[in-house]
């Protein structure tokens, strides 16, 4: 299938009754959904009247369905044929897939309110592929936007195991435990017929947000793929991100909560995974840890506590195809390590200088110089407020 699959697939017309029927103020995804349902295709709806609409949809709707469009929309249009026309790096391919796309994926189909588009951008064959882009064993991986060194950690070294198990890897590009699943994803060993990690965004697939991660989206799409239902041009608005966590949880077999405070979006992630009767796992952490709250209280409500890979892989009744790495996050550490005072000390616990001097009797400027050769090995990271922890193995 050419690179450009809408000089093909979809005529200009088509994609400008897709945009006007999913960018008309106040219709939402529900509302499109039952015009759909009734008229079959966006220009079948557009043949019809005011009166015909209100069958479907309310007043006001109806309304906004008529209202004749202005240079912002016909700007869209515009924007978007180009995005899909333009030649990315051959290595990347765009498309936009629709509700009724033999490629739109069936578990996010079987969701209580799944996107009517979807925009891709990603590897050639998995965007043109056939049998649609999303890998039937998949996992989402959520967590903290800043999360201790250890929860970043586990989530890297989970994604990669998970990955190198056979599982896709679905997150939302966000910083912290997201960044670090993607980069575990992307790190564990290629295989170019199954997409390595899918980052479900809440932008225009043309406004990567954070902006630190335009170069790991890249990345991204060259061994998976980024998604979105917004328009092209669409800002990082914030009630955006909380809508894009259904995708997130749709498109997985189930949802890994890495580090979650109480308040979370994590959390609602884990929520809508729950109720579209997908499996939860959170991995415990330290009692002291606000970033551990989340976690323990999802599995107070039912969620698996998973301390491996291999937890996962059980839970969800899959084996790994070859022998990836699925020892436990908190791996022993070596034998030097067992034997230092500083590491037994400090334990696994976030812990302030004046405590860990006290607990091992050495002079401040003493345990400083021990606590930088730690740090600089990767045994030891330093947390904001003055705080250090101890860095498992994983």
């Amino acid at each position: 299938m050419p690179a450009d699959r809408f000089t093909t697939a979809m005529q200009r017309d088509e994609l400008l009754a897709w945009l006007r029927l999913t960018t008309a103020p106040g219709v939402g995804p529900m509302a499109a959904r039952r015009l759909l349902a009734r008229w079959g295709l966006p220009q079948a709806i557009f043949s019809r009247d005011i009166a015909a609409w209100r069958e479907c949809v309310s007043a006001a709707q109806a309304q906004a369905l008529a209202t004749r469009s202005g240079e912002a929309f016909d700007a869209l249009v515009q924007r978007t044929w180009q995005w899909l026309r333009e030649a990315p790096p051959a290595s990347v391919a765009r498309a936009i897939v629709t509700l009724g796309d033999a490629a739109y994926p069936q578990a996010l189909l079987a969701t209580d309110d799944p996107p009517v588009l979807l925009y891709l951008e990603g590897a050639p064959e998995l965007v043109h592929g056939g049998g649609g882009f999303a890998p039937a064993q998949s996992l989402a991986i959520v967590g903290s936007r800043n999360p201790t060194a250890q929860g970043a950690a586990n989530a890297r070294a989970f994604a990669r195991s998970l990955r190198e198990a056979g599982l896709c890897i679905v997150s939302g590009l966000a910083r912290g435990i997201d960044a670090a699943a993607h980069e575990g994803a992307l790190a564990a060993a290629p295989e170019p017929s199954t997409a390595a990690t899918l980052a479900v965004v809440g932008t225009g697939l043309d406004q990567i947000y954070p902006r630190a991660h335009v170069a790991l989206a890249a990345r991204i799409a060259e061994a998976g793929l980024l998604v979105s239902e917004y328009p092209l041009g669409t800002p990082p608005f914030a009630g955006n991100f909380p809508r894009r966590n259904r995708i997130i949880a749709g498109l997985a077999q189930g949802t890994l909560v890495v580090e979650a405070a109480l308040a979370s979006g994590s959390l609602i992630t884990a929520r809508l995974a729950s109720e579209q009767g997908r499996e939860v796992f959170a991995i415990p952490g330290s009692i002291h840890a606000p970033q551990s709250r989340g976690c323990h209280a999802l599995i107070r409500q039912g969620a698996k506590l998973v301390e491996t890979a291999q937890d996962v892989l059980e839970e969800l009744r899959l084996a790994p195809r070859a022998q990836p790495s699925l020892a436990p996050t908190a791996a022993p550490v070596p034998a030097p390590a067992e034997t230092d005072p500083v590491l037994q000390a400090l334990g696994f616990d976030p812990l302030p200088l004046d405590v860990l001097a006290a607990r091992t009797g050495m002079d401040v400027a003493t345990l400083q110089a021990r606590l930088l050769e730690h740090e600089l090995a990767g045994a030891v990271a330093r947390l904001p407020g003055g705080l250090f922890q101890r860095v498992a193995a994983a």
